[in-house]
């Protein structure tokens, strides 16, 4: 310190000012003002200070002393008064500018009413580094300024040269504290300093930048929910204009829609996301009819739509009863259903693992007894809605699953359709002609109605159009069938089968009488009671006018002759009303049809002759009788060997061979020429050679028809047989056994040949069938033979 000088006391509470700065303070305060009022008086020095030399002239100067909790810091800043003048407030202030660092001396009172010190005079140093960190710094200044809008001021940091005055810009800094501002004024190395306040700053312009990354990102936010909010408002406000214009009214306020509509949340999250993408989609985008048409289909689905089941068991009898004559197994699985689901509900343990159980059965008979119609009675008498889906014929998978938004014209499945046409989410569905879907390049049905047939996996069904989950479990599934052998088997697993055999001819009258007459009078134009036929009519409609497994042969021939009646009446060569008796009926239809063998002259019998014997076999018609007939050739034709026509299949061609090898190995025992089997040729024919025939259990057929041409002796006319045969004799169990009693029941046959394992499936077969046919379980082939056969001394009748 070469020099010092005495200066007012100007302190300064809790606050530093650097050199360089300008600063207006309040002369309200008493210290303040008399350090001013001291130095503009420019009073000179007392005799007590010799040495100490007067302020600059033309201005006066304080030593503005920084006061940190009540002491005095050890430097100052030398300050010069600009001026003094009142601030807009009212208020006196006085504007200083700080000129230089000073040391504190001793503080004492002098001549005014301030308080003086010796200031001492500081000398800063520099080194090479200075410049290089007052570039850096400014820089930093000037970020700090261009961020916070001081832009008046970058030019003049810029013309600051100094590094000492470049150092002290930080005394501007509002983001340094005290102790920070007072390090710096009480560092004189000017790289220090420097270095300090670089660090500082740039500590602070990195806070602040992050800051300002945080609130831009929260401005953008709320700026883009304000605009999301103003655009909505319009887009809205534009869609009703709009729709006053059109007609269409409040109806594409989907978003409204959507979330007045009680969806589950998933389909509700699912549907909104649409509604979003619509809502940023073009009008003349092709995408927004798309969006469209699925938010229209997911908000007509019932979501929340059930029908209460009818619980009143007898009621449900009722109903099922009223409808449908027979058909004993399919009612009483549904009343178990119904009454299981009574039960449950009545103890309030609710669904089975949190999910109800949909029943799933399959009715599987020939076509005409009322697979389809029975779907709808069961809806009645469970109270619950109908829909019919025809599976007939179906190829493609997305049928089932439905479309990919993404195809044009895109659909949900037919399963989907069906929830929605009922409109309800516990219907009864019927799966008419499950046996008829087929498989091709596009799929395969059958394997998507694995998922909708499972009452383990159908709660979440996924139709691939809606992409949501759909739950199925409640649905009562109804499939129909005409042949379970097209059926895949893993599909087959997932329904429980009920069989529907046909109908008896007693069951056919009464069918007639309470049910298709009635709606064909109807459909006729003629009233109740205009037509009337009795029992024994309708009884010969169904022995020899149409003799079928099902009644709609029946129905067909009923409106015949109830529109030859009508024509008639029109011509006025009847009058009503009409009564039908069985003679009646040739009038109105011709000869019967079918005439039972059994009632043919004996020279026109199909069994008259050697070698001919009538076997029973299912079709997908239902039960029917089968002629096979067999010849030998001429001993000198020359020609040995076995011929098989009649489009037979592999397993009935092998039942053959097993009858030819057994007849050869036993013949001796049955008594009879093995030898013509060795010489002479063999054919065997079954008729109606244009249709295809397959299945096991010809066997006994085959064995008595042979043996019949061997031994001479007919096969009687009134025996009918079904059964397969080992090379050992032994007569097979076979299928159908119900349907081929039936069927040997309407072709007026009065013996039946069953194997002996079948005799438990006679329980099926209806009493008035049994009590008017002969069975006759058997195990092996002699059994047949003894039954089947004519005895060998009557005479044989001559062929015609």
């Amino acid at each position: 310190m070469s020099d010092t000088r005495l200066l007012p006391v100007l302190p300064l509470d809790d606050d530093v000012v650097l050199p360089g700065m300008v600063v207006p303070l309040d002369l309200t305060d008493t210290e303040t003002r008399a350090a001013v009022e001291s130095a503009q008086a420019r009073t000179p020095a007392p005799a007590s200070f010799p040495g100490i030399r007067s302020g600059a002239a033309g201005k006066a100067e304080v030593l503005i002393v920084p006061r940190i909790d009540g002491e005095y810091a050890e430097f100052g800043t030398v300050a010069t008064v600009e001026r003094v003048g009142r601030i807009p407030g009212g208020n006196a202030a006085v504007l200083l500018r700080g000129t230089g660092r000073a040391t504190v001396g001793r503080i004492a009172d002098g001549p005014g009413a301030a308080r003086w010190v010796h200031a001492g005079e500081v000398t800063e140093t520099t080194d090479e580094r200075s410049a290089q960190l007052a570039t850096e710094y400014k820089s930093v200044v000037i970020s700090l300024l261009q961020q916070r809008g001081g832009w008046q001021m970058i030019d003049a940091v810029q013309q600051l040269e100094e590094p000492s005055a470049v150092a002290d810009l930080s005394g501007n800094a509002p983001y340094l504290k005290t102790a920070q501002k007072l390090t710096l004024l009480t560092t004189l190395d000017v790289s220090a300093r420097l270095e300090k306040a670089l660090e500082w700053s740039r500590a602070y312009l990195a806070e602040l930048e992050v800051t300002d990354t945080i609130r831009k990102d929260v401005q953008e936010g709320m700026d883009k929910q304000q605009k999301e909010f103003l655009l909505r408002r319009q887009l809205e406000a534009i869609r009703k204009e709009l729709g006053e214009l059109d007609g269409t009214g409040e109806d594409d306020d989907y978003r409204a829609r959507v979330e007045a509509a009680e969806l589950p949340e998933p389909v509700k999250k699912a549907a909104l996301a649409e509604v979003d993408k619509l809502e940023r989609t073009s009008e003349q985008s092709p995408e927004g009819g798309w969006i469209r048409t699925w938010l229209d289909t997911v908000l007509e689905l019932p979501w929340n739509e059930r029908t209460e089941d009818v619980y009143d068991i007898a009621a449900a009898r009722a109903v099922l009863d009223a409808d449908h004559a027979g058909l004993d197994d399919v009612k009483e699985r549904i009343i178990e259903y119904l009454a299981v689901r009574k039960r449950r509900a009545e103890s309030g343990l609710g669904p089975v693992g949190g999910r109800r159980s949909g029943a799933v059965l399959a009715l599987a008979g020939p076509p005409g007894v009322g697979k389809t119609s029975l779907g709808e009675s069961v809806a009645r008498a469970m109270g619950r809605k109908f829909v019919r889906v025809a599976l007939g014929g179906i190829r493609d998978e997305a049928e089932i699953r439905g479309h990919r938004r993404t195809y044009v014209g895109a659909l949900p499945g037919r399963i989907v359709r069906a929830i929605k046409e009922a409109g309800s989410m516990n219907p009864v569905v019927l799966l008419d002609e499950i046996d008829k879907v087929g498989a091709d390049y596009r799929g395969d049905p059958t394997a998507a109605l694995l998922e909708v047939l499972d009452p383990e996996q159908n709660h979440t069904f996924r139709d691939h159009y809606l992409e949501v989950e759909l739950d199925l479990s409640d649905v009562v599934f109804l499939a129909t069938a005409n042949a379970l052998e097209t059926i895949p088997g893993p599909l087959l697993d997932r329904m429980e089968l009920v069989t529907l055999d046909g109908y008896t001819e007693h069951e056919k009258v009464t069918i007639a009488r309470d049910h298709l007459l009635p709606r064909e009078l109807t459909r006729a134009g003629l009233a109740t009671g205009d037509v009337t036929f009795t029992d024994e009519a309708f009884s010969r409609i169904a022995a020899e006018y149409t003799r079928e497994a099902g009644v709609r042969d029946t129905n067909r021939t009923i409106a015949k002759v109830l529109r030859k009646i009508a024509t008639k009446v029109a011509l006025d060569e009847l009058s009503l009303p009409v009564t039908l008796t069985a003679a009646d009926l040739e009038t109105h239809l011709g000869r019967p049809r079918h005439v039972p063998e059994s009632s043919l002259p004996t020279a026109t019998q199909r069994t008259s002759i050697p070698g001919v014997a009538t076997g029973l076999a299912v079709t997908g018609a239902g039960g029917d009788v089968l002629y096979i007939e067999a010849s030998l050739a001429d001993p000198e034709s020359g020609s040995t060997g076995l011929q098989l026509t009649g489009q037979l299949g592999e397993v009935m061609k092998e039942s053959v061979q097993i009858a030819l090898s057994y007849l050869r190995s036993h013949g001796a025992e049955l008594e009879l020429p093995v030898r013509d089997l060795k010489e002479r040729g063999i054919h065997v024919h079954v008729p109606a050679g244009a249709v295809p025939k397959d299945g096991p259990s010809a066997g006994i057929t085959m064995t008595t028809a042979l043996a019949s041409l061997l031994s001479g002796r007919v096969v009687r006319a009134d025996v009918a047989m079904t059964g397969e045969v080992s090379l050992t004799g032994r007569v097979l169990p076979i299928g159908g056994v119900k349907q081929k009693l039936l069927a040997a029941h309407r072709a007026g046959m009065k013996t039946v040949i069953i194997p002996q394992r079948n005799e438990p499936d006679l329980d099926d077969v209806p009493e008035e069938v049994l009590s008017q046919l002969d069975v006759h379980p058997v195990a092996n082939v002699r059994e047949v033979l003894e039954l089947a056969l004519t005895p060998a001394a009557a005479p044989l009748p001559q062929a015609a």
